[in-house]
Parts: C-alpha cells; sequence; structure tokens
C-alpha cells in the first residue's frame, strides 16, 4: 500500500466464527487476470449499472451479475431490462473452490454458479445486509482488488453492534461460512489513492463477492 515504506506483514485473522479474513491472499498477477475480465463482463449487453432498491433508493456502487442477476431480494435469469444475464466464469468458480480449500480444508457440495462484480468509487458506501438469498449454506467468497475499504462484519441477528471493522487492501479474501454465513456486512468507507495500479485498475476499489445458489443445474 502506498505510503508503507516498510510494510508489516499481515497475518490471516478469524473476524467470527466461520469467517476468515485471508490478506494478500491474490497474486498480482490474479489481480491483473481478474482486472481484465471484470472490464469484459462489465460492458454491455446486461452490464454494469446501479440497483434500484424497492424503496427507491439507489445504490452508490455500480454492479453486473454473472450466473443469475440479483434484484432485491431474489435472483433472476433476466436483468429488468429483459437482457439475460451473463454466464458465470469458470475462472470465478475456480477460485471460490480454491478459497474454500484453503480457509476450511474442504470444497462444499453445491456448485459455485454466482458472481456478483462491484465497483466502488471514492464516495461509495455498502450498508450492513446479509447474503440471504441463497438455498446453499455454501461459504461466501469475497475478493478485493484496489483501493482499500473498511469492511464491516457484524452478527447474524441485528445490524447494530456487536461488529468488527477491518481493512480489506487488494488482494485481500474474506471468506465466511458455517455460524457466520447469515451475519450481516458492508463497507462503510473506501480509502481512495490506496490500491495498486500495476493491477489495471487505476481508480476505485473492485470487489468480486462469489457464491452458490443451491438451484438444479441449468
Amino acid at each position: 500500500m502506498s505510503g508503507e515504506l516498510f510494510p508489516l506483514p499481515r497475518e490471516r485473522a478469524e473476524l467470527a466464527p466461520g469467517a476468515w479474513h485471508v490478506p494478500d491472499w491474490l497474486s498480482l498477477d490474479e489481480q491483473r487476470e481478474l482486472v481484465v475480465a471484470a472490464r469484459t463482463w462489465a460492458a454491455p449487453p446486461a452490464g454494469m449499472r446501479r440497483v434500484v432498491m424497492p424503496s427507491g433508493g439507489v445504490m452508490s456502487v455500480r454492479s453486473v451479475s454473472l450466473g443469475l442477476h440479483w434484484e432485491p431480494y431474489r435472483y433472476t435469469e433476466q436483468l429488468p431490462t429483459g437482457e439475460r444475464v451473463k454466464p458465470f466464469p469458470p475462472l470465478l468458480g475456480g477460485l471460490a473452490r480454491r478459497a474454500v480449500a484453503d480457509v476450511y480444508g474442504s470444497i462444499p457440495t453445491d456448485p459455485y454458479d454466482i458472481g456478483l462484480v462491484n465497483f466502488y468509487d471514492a464516495d461509495a458506501k455498502m450498508g450492513l445486509h446479509r447474503d440471504a438469498d441463497e438455498d446453499s449454506p455454501a461459504p461466501v467468497v469475497s475478493l478485493s482488488i484496489g483501493d482499500a475499504c473498511v469492511f464491516r462484519f457484524g452478527n447474524t441477528e441485528t445490524r447494530t453492534r456487536p461488529w468488527t471493522d477491518v481493512e480489506l487492501r487488494g488482494g485481500d479474501l474474506v471468506v465466511f461460512g458455517g455460524p457466520s454465513r447469515l451475519a450481516y456486512h458492508g463497507v462503510p468507507k473506501i480509502r481512495p489513492g490506496t490500491g495498486d495500479s500495476a493491477t489495471g485498475l487505476t481508480t476505485g476499489r473492485l470487489n468480486i463477492t462469489i457464491r452458490a445458489s443451491g438451484r438444479p443445474a441449468r
């Protein structure tokens, strides 16, 4: 990270039972590959857009869905505009399986088949929410590229405390399953200008979340 002349090594840490932060999990080459792929995924048709919530509010992050499209609070195979969602990339399935095996020592039975790519600019945030629209209990896999952020990991009962705040940097992995699978989590702050431009992402934060729907294979 910029500004650190002699950065100290960061250790993996358990944020809550079943939830782990693994710093620097992605290599620089893997981050570059994901940035190139994300630009392809974000292009029309069925490209990156801002999700409109049922209340009428518009999310500050821009998102693109892969495999299945997330629309509050359900998954569909088409966007509201009628465009069919882009297919789920094998690249993400491989990363998810590797991440879960690394953290838990085993791979879930349900295949990973949903990707959600979120782009955060300097002012974007993500309120506390649960990933509760899947039929599978398989752990959620989250990858970060670009600017650092404050990641808030809460409890399974309420959006209020207790929670843990941790800084996520480019290349970091978060995996949460088991008793923390339905924990509330969010991003209250981005740290602009802290990303590594060598990834090909010169501004903002890219977050790629990979999930298992639990639906029968289509």
